[in-house]
């Protein structure tokens, strides 16, 4: 039985950077739930996972385009110090949560900070593995068929 669009699947993984850095496993979180065709994963994963059966392992790799996306320079950002709360407290590398005003509504945007001086903090909006390729090596564990696709 292949997994198809609409299928629940159960995958554990390992997520690995370029330079075989290992950035995500299930290890950690366990097991990866899903349901195929509902855009809840990268749809380079999900692509991959499409097609397989109980029980197979396979590796793959994404490029930026169908991982993350490419690091977009606009989401750079510099900010004056003082316009930050508790920015004594800020470090390089540190992941603060931002309120922005986006269509009259103000969201919390997570914001990694990768720069600062004695005035200035530069935070970057993009994802941590945008711009980065990225291998997965996966096993799925099972698949729950779509029971309306069944009866078709």
């Amino acid at each position: 039985m292949k997994a198809a669009p609409g299928d629940t699947v159960v995958v554990v993984y390992d997520g690995l950077t370029e330079d075989g850095e290992l950035f995500d496993s299930s290890e950690n979180s366990g097991p990866l739930e899903f349901t195929l065709g509902t855009e809840s994963v990268l749809p380079g994963f999900e692509e991959n996972i499409t097609g397989m059966t109980e029980g197979e392992s396979k590796s793959f790799t994404l490029p930026p385009e169908t991982a993350h996306g490419l690091s977009d320079p606009e989401l750079i950002h510099t900010f004056k110090r003082e316009s930050i709360r508790n920015h004594q407290n800020i470090k390089v590398g540190m992941v603060m949560g931002l309120n922005l005003e986006r269509d009259g509504q103000q969201h919390q945007v997570p914001a990694m900070v990768t720069a600062l001086d004695e005035k200035n903090i530069t935070v970057d909006f993009n994802h941590p593995m945008a711009g980065h390729t990225l291998t997965y090596k996966v096993t799925l564990q099972s698949i729950v068929k779509n029971k309306a696709a069944g009866q078709q």
